[in-house]
């Protein structure tokens, strides 16, 4: 019997022992595979089939190890050097990843971006194609990357937030296939160089406030490109200078721990208790990994031969880490020299493999459509002899093409139909190329917004509703009394920023809601504009309904990076595979002072494409947005009349179910002389100046936009033009701003310019800040008299 159980347990070491090797194995092969990828992907780069590249080589081993603890339920909020983690991870193949290089806009090809993205962008899906949410629980997680950066740490913060408020809110246990409790995990990752950016200093802040489970691995290779860390970090080092963040009992605070990039069996043995340690209580923590090399240097658009010495070149070779990788392996006799040398060879091979097939398939299709066009181009050549010379001439120079792109072809056939003209041979020619055209804008020009049942813009008007005795009340009374029915109706809906808790924001928009759903659904944020988006674009990411709030209009500044470079473009650069449905809550235009009285509405709707921006008039119109972009998947934000919320307004009785539709103005005084285009607090002035206008004999048609983007979409504003054929956009942007853009979206492209008697205006706010108090007001943007003045100008000429 002794003899039995020893052999059994010989047997069950063994078995251990074989998986262990076997695991260690795999872990080398990847490595050997990814190191390939990124020499690879550099020749290719440099030969021209790739426009430029940036590889992880040198984060092999530290990203393999990293991705044994990143489980179903998890969020990556990476860096564009993290092809390794999402290899190990299985949630990308070295073939998909050498098509994103190729810029393969076949999204079966490159399901991340379909070749939106440079090399490296990775993503996974959040919503199906009816823009329905997947049970994200199941799949692992990976928010669309971005090349800015530390752009990546906002959101890290929103997404392990996102965590937190599922594990403490009890209505939203109601959802078990986004959240197991809050039990997952950020990670997020970062280049040690990236850690100057403020984004980094306001992200950890934040975590470490708010206690959220999230894992920050700084991949630290001791250069910025060219400048050394030294030059970057106080003391040199990231993890040293965070030290006061460490937590310690009885306070707030991070873990922090210290590993080598190049220490397989070191690294592995730390991260697993680690990170179950922030799975379990949410405190976050930063992985500092040092000794990591850089052996092709920075990307294919420089040598790092150039600014490293000899001496840290050859440390470098010395300590890749898959050089220490294969010396651990034999040294602790897991494999033999022979056998590594194998699965060196054999990831060589696979890896050329991945490529080759990659290229073939990228290129076979643009290679029909130059057959097609020789086709056509050939047989409209026998029809015009004396066409047939130039023609060829095209034909040759597309056939000389050994490696065409998509532009090649459109710019062979466009010459080819200038050459054959109006004649009846080029009809198929023209035909081709009208194909074409479509083809490409389905490509590179679609889902800038979600286009199916989760379009904003599907969502129909619906009328207000009034009780016989409905009371007057003051506008923040209307959208407390919104807000109050909203969270009692939505439990996914949530809202932060700062004083938005305790207080209900400065305006009372939320008084007193806190205390009635809880500190975590509605709550307060620190100073810190930048995060309080993050905070909403992960939170959303995961399938909440965030209003992340921005106390004043003038403070976007300092939340617009993410919003421009993140939220704006999510559902494009993916395809539309990602949704963020943020909606930021803001309020501004006319008040008092240089600070708290912007009115940047060109910046906004120029850095903002790819989001919705209200402006309404008032706060049941504001109610009534709000509504409306609750029933979508889009990303938005309303900007609240800063000086409305104590106007009195008519309190309607189906707050919950008002709609206004996007992108339709509403004519809210009708006229034929004239018509008057604005939007937000300024409406109000253009109301009273048509008021008093009438008793000149000026009968002006007033139009409030209600949103910018979208805009007018069925040209309600043209048609007002066609009735008056006079018309003055009137707003508090700078000159050049918003007034501006009216202008060209209603005379160019609605073609008003048809329908004018007299040349149109705008008018517009000083091109300076607005002064102090109400003399600045009134002298720094538009006023009543104004307008007077310049609508009878337009009126008598």
């Amino acid at each position: 019997m002794e003899n039995l159980l020893e052999n059994d347990l010989l047997a069950a070491e063994k078995l251990s022992f074989d998986r262990f090797r076997e695991e260690v194995l795999s872990d080398y092969r990847l490595a050997c595979e990814s190191r390939e990828a990124s020499l690879i992907g550099r020749k290719e780069v440099l030969t021209g089939k790739a426009k430029f590249g940036i590889f992880g080589d040198g984060k092999e081993v530290a990203q393999i190890a990293a991705a044994k603890f990143f489980r179903p339920g998890d969020y990556r909020a990476g860096y564009y050097r993290d092809q390794t983690f999402v290899f190990a991870s299985r949630q990308a193949s070295i073939e998909q990843f050498f098509a994103q290089l190729y810029a393969n806009p076949d999204v079966n090809q490159d399901p991340f971006s379909a070749g939106r993205q440079m090399n490296s962008h990775f993503a996974t899906p959040n919503t199906d194609t009816e823009g329905n949410w997947l049970p994200l629980i199941k799949q692992k997680n990976i928010t669309s990357d971005m090349a800015p950066t530390a752009s990546q740490m906002p959101r890290a913060v929103g997404l392990a937030f996102a965590s937190k408020l599922f594990r403490k809110v009890d209505a939203l246990k109601a959802f078990p296939e986004l959240s197991q409790n809050g039990n997952e995990v950020c990670f997020c990752t970062i280049g040690d160089a990236s850690t100057s950016e403020g984004h980094f200093w306001e992200a950890v802040n934040a975590a470490g406030v708010m206690q959220i489970p999230l894992a920050i691995f700084v991949w630290d290779d001791g250069y910025g490109i060219s400048v050394p860390k030294q030059l970057q970090t106080t003391k040199g080092s990231i993890s040293e200078v965070l030290k006061g963040f460490q937590q310690r009992e009885g306070t707030n605070g991070i873990d922090i721990y210290k590993l080598k990039g190049w220490d397989y069996a070191s690294m592995v043995e730390l991260m697993e208790p680690a990170i179950q340690k922030i799975r379990d209580t949410h405190i976050p923590a930063i992985f500092h990994i040092e000794e990591i090399t850089q052996p092709q240097g920075h990307s294919t658009s420089g040598s790092h031969e150039r600014y490293k010495s000899p001496e840290r070149l050859e440390w470098e070779r010395t300590y890749d880490c898959i050089k220490k990788f294969k010396e651990w392996i034999l040294e602790n006799a897991l494999s033999s020299d022979e056998e590594l040398s194998d699965i060196e060879l054999s990831a060589k091979e696979f890896v050329r493999d991945c490529k080759n097939t990659a290229w073939k398939v990228y290129q076979q299709p643009i290679k029909d459509q130059v057959s097609r066009v020789i086709e056509l181009a050939t047989s409209a050549a026998q029809q015009m002899p004396e066409k047939a010379a130039g023609i060829q001439t095209q034909i040759g120079k597309l056939r000389a093409e050994k490696e065409p792109t998509r532009r090649d072809v459109m710019n062979g056939l466009y010459k080819i139909i200038q050459q054959v003209g109006t004649h009846d041979s080029g009809y198929w020619l023209r035909d081709y190329y009208q194909e074409l055209k479509k083809e490409n804008k389905a490509l590179y020009n679609t889902h800038l917004y979600n286009e199916g049942p989760k379009s904003a813009l599907a969502v129909k008007a619906s009328e207000l509703k009034y009780a016989p005795d409905a009371p007057n009340a003051n506008g923040y009374e209307i959208l407390n009394k919104y807000f109050d029915q909203l969270f009692a109706s939505n439990p996914k809906v949530i809202a932060f920023g700062e004083d938005v808790g305790y207080i209900g924001d400065v305006n009372q928009g939320f008084a007193g809601l806190q205390a009635k759903y809880g500190t975590d659904r509605i709550s307060d944020t620190g100073i810190r504009e930048l995060t309080i988006m993050g905070q909403g674009i992960g939170a959303a990411f995961r399938g909440l309904r965030p209003i992340a709030e921005i106390q004043y209009l003038d403070y976007l500044l300092y939340g617009l990076q993410p919003l421009s470079d993140d939220v704006a473009t999510t559902h494009y650069r993916t395809f539309g595979k990602q949704s963020c449905p943020l909606i930021v809550r803001t309020r501004g235009h006319r008040l008092e002072g240089i600070w708290h009285s912007g009115s940047p509405m060109g910046m906004i709707i120029n850095a903002l494409r790819g989001m919705y921006v209200c402006v309404p008039r008032n706060m049941v119109q504001a109610v009534g947005m709000y509504n409306t972009l609750l029933q979508g998947n889009d990303p938005a934000i309303v900007i609240e009349c800063l000086n409305g919320y104590r106007l009195k307004e008519k309190l309607p009785e189906n707050l919950l179910n008002y709609t206004v539709p996007l992108g339709m103005p509403e004519v809210v005084r009708k006229g034929t002389d004239i018509t008057l285009v604005s939007y937000g607090s300024t409406l109000r002035i253009v109301q009273d100046a048509a008021n008093q206008l009438a008793s000149f004999g000026i009968d002006a048609e007033v139009i409030d936009v209600q949103t910018l983007l979208p805009f007018d979409l069925n040209h309600a504003i043209l048609e007002s033009l066609k009735k008056t054929s006079r018309i003055l956009f009137i707003d508090e942007d700078v000159p050049g701003g918003a007034a501006a853009y009216m202008f060209n979206k209603v005379m160019e492209e609605q073609g008003g310019y048809r329908w004018l008697d007299i040349a149109p205006r705008t008018l517009c706010a000083q091109p300076h800040r607005p002064a102090y108090a109400s003399d600045g007001d009134y002298f720094s943007k538009p006023n009543l008299e104004d307008i007077m003045d310049l609508v009878k100008e337009m009126m008598a000429e």
